[in-house]
């Protein structure tokens, strides 16, 4: 979902971790996987502070932005692997389960995806090639070493219609079915995901139950939704957040809480969301903790959280990961979106690396749990 992160810690932040102190992905161990979207100051090892959190926290890493297709092929038949490969690598190296993010989303594509050399809209059965090729050439490259994929992501609005995109408007809804059938391809021991935010939506919802129905009905492998986690203090509740996961879970499939945050900043709209196209002209009413989160905000924080941890816990039978959206709040896309140049407090980890009080609060939720 996120846009290319600007704003990036690369310090060499004092930990108080230890390695005998009990740790996010050791709480989950037995419940489900603990993971994290990395970038490539991560991957590269030269966040060394980040790089000691993904580390010590967490089984389980998503790539954040280097897997999107006007990264991996930024002109036709033109492959750059680099930022890739060295994700995968690193992930190997920690023994993390990897996932692929995204082989077909409307957004951070290429303009020359969609059209020919006059610049209009290619045909339905060129722009299948295209899909083809490009899920086919990367899915195949990290066969066996990426173990599950983002197939598709954002296909829906959120009163449950078809978002209008190119690969919609061209191929129509087959081309949901088709992106699954090629990655499958590719790789058939690979899981393959549904991924998009604002799932607690009852509309939207149940247009991806639909959906998934459908594939299903045809015999086309999908193994998991994700439900996207970016989150408000105020949206989505707790109890339709719950009953999208019921709903989904009811089809046989996993349920993932996938690029999860929770911001503490007012939204410049009613809308919620995650529409990566927004973009608000900065104003100071809409940066309100730029010198720093306030005790009584801290503590919202700190409870909203806890909440969303109990109903992970509450339905850990239906869930297999659980992935925060970025190590620490200064990585996070929640600082410069919707509005550029905010300060947000997103995440489990605050500027510096350091677990937030609420880290051992949910280590400790997962342990009582076991009581």
């Amino acid at each position: 979902m996120a846009v290319a992160v600007l704003a990036i810690s690369c310090t060499t932040a004092k930990q108080t971790e230890t390695p005998d102190e009990p740790t996010l992905k050791e709480a989950f161990k037995d419940k489900f996987l603990i993971g994290v979207a990395t970038n490539t100051n991560h991957d590269s090892g030269k966040d060394t502070a980040g790089v000691r959190v993904i580390k010590q926290q967490f089984n389980s890493i998503v790539a954040e932005n280097c897997m999107k297709s006007e990264v991996i092929q930024p002109k036709e038949g033109q492959f750059d692997f680099t930022k890739s490969d060295q994700f995968v690598k690193f992930g190997e190296e920690n023994n993390m389960f990897i996932i692929g993010h995204t082989l077909i989303w409307h957004s951070q594509a290429p303009d020359w995806f969609f059209v020919d050399d006059k610049g209009k809209d290619v045909s339905k059965e060129v722009l299948i090639e295209r899909m083809k090729n490009h899920i086919s050439t990367l899915v195949s490259r990290y066969k066996g070493r990426v173990k599950g994929w983002d197939v598709v992501n954002e296909a829906f609005n959120d009163d449950g219609t078809w978002r209008e995109s190119k690969f919609y408007t061209i191929i129509g809804e087959e081309y949901i079915s088709l992106a699954f059938q090629f990655a499958h391809e590719a790789d058939p021991d690979a899981e393959l995901y549904y991924n998009d935010y604002s799932m607690s939506h009852e509309a939207k919802c149940q247009g991806v139950v639909k959906m998934v129905k459908d594939l299903q009905a045809k015999g086309i492998k999908i193994d998991a939704i994700g439900m996207q986690g970016h989150s408000m203090m105020d949206f989505p509740t707790i109890d339709a957040f719950e009953k999208s996961l019921l709903a989904f879970a009811a089809l046989n499939v996993k349920v993932m809480i996938t690029e999860f945050d929770i911001t503490v900043l007012p939204f410049p709209t009613k809308e919620g969301g995650a529409e990566v196209s927004m973009n608000v002209e900065y104003q100071q009413s809409l940066n309100p903790y730029a010198n720093g989160l306030p005790e009584d905000m801290a503590q919202k924080l700190e409870a909203r959280y806890l909440d969303f941890f109990k109903l992970f816990l509450k339905h850990q039978d239906k869930i297999s990961r659980v992935t925060l959206w970025g190590v620490s709040d200064g990585d996070s896309w929640r600082n410069d979106w919707p509005v550029k140049g905010r300060t947000d407090y997103p995440l489990l980890f605050d500027r510096n690396h350091e677990p937030k009080p609420v880290v051992a609060k949910i280590i400790e939720l997962a342990k009582d749990e076991k009581k």
